[in-house]
């Protein structure tokens, strides 16, 4: 009961935030759904394309899930589920929510541009080449660290290549995920080339869904990691590169359905195990405010939930590829401030997951937090080993794999953008614009393949190097967005002050934690017991710490400016 009485009070908290804490925004900002917006003034049919708002939603909400608001409250579980359940639900209406709806309206209000314009109009150039560069970082930990995760939900240990009549899990999810990329490609022409309405597209579109599981389950696809490494950065090129209407719109669209349906089974489950005692939450409220040795309330908890409360990864999203397809900005409301908020949810549904499987998730039964949601959720449909339990286990273990190629998906596209941004001189537009050696740094194939090359290197080393820092630097891009939005907010003579306390909170706690890791890992060099994975992250923390630094300054001028003002 426990369990559905934390459900519970979860949606409830989080549709009273939407309701009068997102409305309250709208009013503050001034949203005009009368404007026209960059989708409809600059549609050039493949970055530019409008989108039906639940298509957009789809695309936004899958992109920004990924597999963070799973993995993070899982892993910040040793806390106990108070501390995750309070930042989940405070984190997501008050700092999450507040970066994702600022970010998508600032962009719209930009011509659908990045934060790094956002950045340069209300801080200066400098100050927005310095967030690029930090972003490019950021932007190559995403995809190595997701390169990893969907290349280890892929591939077979034995290696071979070719159809398993007899497929495992890994194979299956292969298959079926190939399928999927297929079945968006179709859908995309479908609607938007031959006009088939969005309503017939949708049903049609879920029968092929079932369609290519039900084969998956039972034919598989084999290959070994390294070749599913290559497989995705290829696709990963061909994805950010190709028109959004063909490929990201339909197959972010189609994989919200998965994301819905986990969900709704999960409420389900959760009602089930309440009422029939099928299986139980154990998670303690609370283990202590340091339950691991250097495992601190503060900052862990803030860094490790990451996409559940508040998530930099959402503003690159919003301001990279959502802004310029947002058809009204009547719709930025339950775009980007309701897949936030969802999302937050789903983060609570992870915390009740693991909490039916706590003994055995903290004594490492499970292979990873992904597996460990699985199984909890399965354990509430039926005992352990049983058809029921083998089937939803196999379902939602697919499901969370979709998520982070979406996400990877997602992440090279925005790679492309800053990685043009960076070159690009005042007055040019895009590449074509651009003159000399800028002219080949600036486009995007470039871009995009050199962003590829290094993440899948990096993807194919060690995920526990990479992921080690990926939260820290993702929650400190959170900060740095929510000053940016505030900065541009100022400049524009708009309310800005709910964005201090977030803005404050998220570049304490992040520049905390890069600040510990830098520290701990001189000490492990001092004393000779260093990898190169150290070196990587003491290298890495801090050199996002000082360009943080060095933005921070930019920023806290440009907020003296407007008080004077």
């Amino acid at each position: 009961m426990t369990a559905l009485l934390i459900i519970l009070a979860a949606i409830a908290l989080l549709v009273i935030g939407y309701i009068f804490y997102g409305n309250w925004l709208c009013k503050q900002w001034g949203i005009d759904p009368n404007r026209k917006t960059p989708a409809i003034e600059m549609e050039d049919g493949v970055d530019y394309v409008a989108a039906k708002p639940a298509v957009l939603m789809g695309h936004h909400f899958s992109s920004i899930a990924g597999a963070g608001p799973i993995n993070g409250p899982i892993q910040a579980s040793i806390f106990g589920w108070v501390p995750v359940f309070l930042w989940c639900i405070i984190g997501g209406i008050f700092f999450g929510g507040l970066q994702d709806f600022g970010s998508l309206f600032a962009s719209v209000r930009h011509e659908g541009k990045s934060v790094g314009e956002i950045i340069k109009d209300s801080m200066g150039k400098r100050a927005q080449k310095l967030f690029i560069i930090f972003a490019l970082l950021v932007l190559i930990l995403v995809i190595a660290s997701f390169v990893n995760v969907v290349a280890g939900t892929f591939f077979t240990a034995e290696g071979g290549f070719g159809i398993n009549t007899n497929p495992t899990g890994n194979q299956t999810t292969a298959m079926i995920s190939l399928l999927f990329i297929v079945l968006a490609v179709i859908y995309g022409i479908l609607t938007n080339r031959f006009g088939l309405k969005t309503g017939p597209a949708t049903i049609a579109g879920i029968i092929g869904i079932v369609i290519i599981v039900a084969i998956g389950l039972n034919c598989g696809f084999v290959m070994g990691r390294t070749a599913w490494i290559v497989f995705i950065g290829a696709y990963i090129t061909v994805a950010s590169l190709a028109p959004v209407w063909i490929l990201l719109q339909p197959r972010d669209y189609l994989s919200s359905f998965l994301l819905y349906a986990m969900m709704i089974l999960a409420v389900i489950g959760i009602a089930i195990a309440a009422f029939t005692g099928t299986a139980t939450f154990t998670m303690p409220a609370f283990t202590g405010w340091e339950p691991k040795e250097g495992s601190y309330l503060f900052p862990t908890l803030f860094i490790t939930v990451a996409c559940g409360a508040c998530s930099g990864f959402h503003s690159l999203i919003a301001t990279g590829t959502s802004s310029k397809q947002l058809a009204s900005e009547k719709d930025a409301k339950v775009i980007g401030y309701g897949s936030m908020l969802i999302e937050s949810a789903l983060g609570i549904v992870s915390l009740i997951a693991v909490g039916m499987v706590y003994s055995k998730y903290l004594e490492g039964g499970f292979g990873s937090p992904s597996a460990a949601f699985a199984g909890g959720i399965a354990l509430m449909f039926g005992g352990e080993g049983s058809g029921i339990y083998n089937t939803i286990y196999a379902l939602l273990t697919l499901a969370v794999s979709v998520f982070a190629l979406t996400s990877l998906d997602t992440g090279t596209r925005l790679s492309r953008f800053m990685f043009s941004e960076l070159f690009l001189k005042d007055g040019e537009a895009t590449w074509k614009d651009a003159k000399g050696i800028r002219k080949v740094l600036t486009h995007p194939v470039v871009g995009t393949v050199t962003m590829v090359v290094i993440g899948c290197i990096l993807g194919g080393l060690s995920l526990s190097q990479i992921w080690g820092l990926f939260g820290a630097a993702n929650q400190l891009l959170a900060g740095i967005a929510l000053m940016a939005v505030a900065a541009w907010l100022g400049n524009a003579g708009k309310n800005n002050k709910m964005f201090y306390i977030p803005m404050v909170f998220m570049l304490a706690a992040t520049l905390t934690s890069l600040i510990m890791t830098c520290i701990n890992k001189i000490k492990l060099i001092a004393a000779a017991g260093a990898a190169w994975g150290d070196w990587f992250q003491l290298i890495f923390a801090a050199a996002m710490a000082v360009l943080a630094i060095f933005l921070v300054v930019e920023g806290i001028q440009t907020f003296k400016k407007q008080l004077k003002k």
